[in-house]
Formats: structure tokens, C-alpha cells, sequence
């Protein structure tokens, strides 16, 4: 940690534009340890943060801070070596179709000359017990559910040791009862590991039970950051219109 960048994540007055502005004056940080959400409707600019944390797309104005570091100016040689530090967890889990779960997870080892043969082979039961598919070692992605699918990406993610993991809507398109597992394993990753966590998501459940704090997004201006236990009180009518929205869903 510096003085200058105390904060693990932060968006420092960014902007960013394609076809329409898709990001205005965002400023938000995440602290070591802790989990942030970030919601609002499609198109509002949530996965395009992430995308600025890994680096994938830099700003039209402001400076993106991750793991303490102004990496706005990095190169790609530099930004690598950010992403050692951390990982993401895509929505279609960006698994290799032509390798069982096991040898998905062992590909993240493939470059940790720490570990022998064996020891990777045990850190891949090992994560795959943390994710409670150690049944599944031998399968192929296309035998697994999408949930399963994103659980099987979070342990590959795992394998590279990060300080921070990065969820792109890990529960679109999972059944109830896959949504609760996710989201309790995301809550013991953040406990057991201390793993920094952003989560991007439209599920206001899952916001509730792992976020610490929440970014909402709206027309590419942060309106709400703070606890999520105060959001049903934020008088902003765009977020009480979305709360409400949800509530209705669920209703």
C-alpha cells in the first residue's frame, strides 16, 4: 500500500465513451479484503469497469488504481504482471472445451515452477473440494451446467493465487439452488482466502448476501457508493425505480 493509491481498486474521475458515453465521472474504490457490487440496468457501464480494472480498456479521462498501482498508462508487459494479481471470472466461464475440469484448472499451474507434478495435482483436488466438485475431475465442460461451468472457472482463477478475483454476473442463467451455492462459495473465498472481490451482477440477492459495499451505475454516473444495508434508504428516484423493479420481479 502507498499513501498516494491507499485504496486496493479505485476509478479516480473516469470516463469513457464508444458509441455513447458509457462511463461519466465514475469514482468508487474497493478495499483489500473487501467485496463490491456493481449494478444497474444492461449497458450502463458495469462490465466495462471490469474491463478497466484488468486493463482490457483504458480511459478516455480519470486513472484506474489496482492493487495500489496507477496501471492507466501501463503497457501490456506491465499490465501483466497486474493480472498475476488479478484474475476474472467470465460469464461463460471461458473454459477449454477440449480438457476435463481437472486439466482446466491444472493449466493455471502449468507456469508455477513452485510446484511439482504432485503438488499440482493436489492443488486441483484441493480447489476442486473448495468448490464442491471434486466428482467432476474427469469431465468435460460441455457435461456441466452453467453453474457448475462458473464454479469450475472460479477454482482455475483460484489456482493462480490472486489478491483480488473479479465476478462478471456469476449467477445470470443459474437455477435458485446453483445461485445459493455460488454465492455462499464466493462468501467463503472471501472469508477463508480474504480475497478482494468486485462483483458485477443484476441479482439484488446476491448483491445483499456478499457485498460489503455497492457501486450503482445509471446512464454511466455513479448515483449510490456506500453500504449495501443503506441502499433501500437513498432517495436518488432512478435507484429506488430499480429497487422497486426488483421487488416486483421477485413478488
Amino acid at each position: 500500500m502507498t499513501d498516494r493509491f491507499p485504496h486496493y481498486i479505485e476509478f479516480r474521475h473516469v470516463y469513457k465513451t464508444f458509441d455513447y458515453p458509457v462511463l461519466v465521472d465514475a469514482n468508487f474504490h474497493i478495499d483489500p479484503g473487501e467485496t463490491v457490487a456493481i449494478i444497474g440496468r444492461s449497458g450502463v457501464g458495469k462490465s466495462v469497469s471490469l474491463g478497466h480494472i484488468m486493463g482490457f480498456l483504458k480511459p478516455d479521462k480519470g486513472r484506474v488504481i489496482v492493487s495500489h498501482t496507477d496501471i492507466t498508462d501501463f503497457t501490456e508487459a506491465e499490465l501483466r504482471k497486474i493480472r498475476r494479481k488479478v484474475t476474472m471470472v467470465f460469464q461463460n466461464g471461458a473454459l477449454f472445451d477440449s480438457l476435463t475440469v481437472g486439466e482446466n484448472i491444472l493449466f493455471s499451474l502449468e507456469l508455477r515452477e513452485d510446484y511439482d507434478e504432485q503438488n499440482k495435482e493436489d492443488v486441483v483436488d484441493g480447489l476442486l473440494r473448495m468448490v464442491e466438485l471434486a466428482d467432476y475431475r474427469d469431465a468435460f465442460p460441455t457435461d456441466l451446467s452453467v453453474g457448475h461451468k462458473r464454479a469450475v472457472a472460479i477454482a482455475r482463477a483460484l489456482a493462480a493465487q490472486p489478491e483480488c478475483i473479479l465476478y462478471d454476473e456469476p449467477t445470470t442463467m443459474v437455477d435458485p439452488i446453483m445461485s445459493s451455492h455460488l454465492s455462499q462459495l464466493m462468501l467463503r473465498l472471501k472469508h477463508q482466502l480474504k480475497l478482494t472481490s468486485v462483483v458485477v451482477t443484476h441479482d439484488l440477492e446476491l448483491m445483499r448476501e456478499v457485498a460489503d459495499r455497492v457501486v450503482v451505475l445509471y446512464q454511466g454516473e455513479v448515483i449510490y457508493f456506500g453500504p449495501v444495508k443503506d441502499i433501500d434508504s437513498s432517495t436518488h428516484p432512478h435507484l429506488r425505480e430499480f429497487m422497486a423493479m426488483d421487488r416486483v420481479e421477485l413478488g
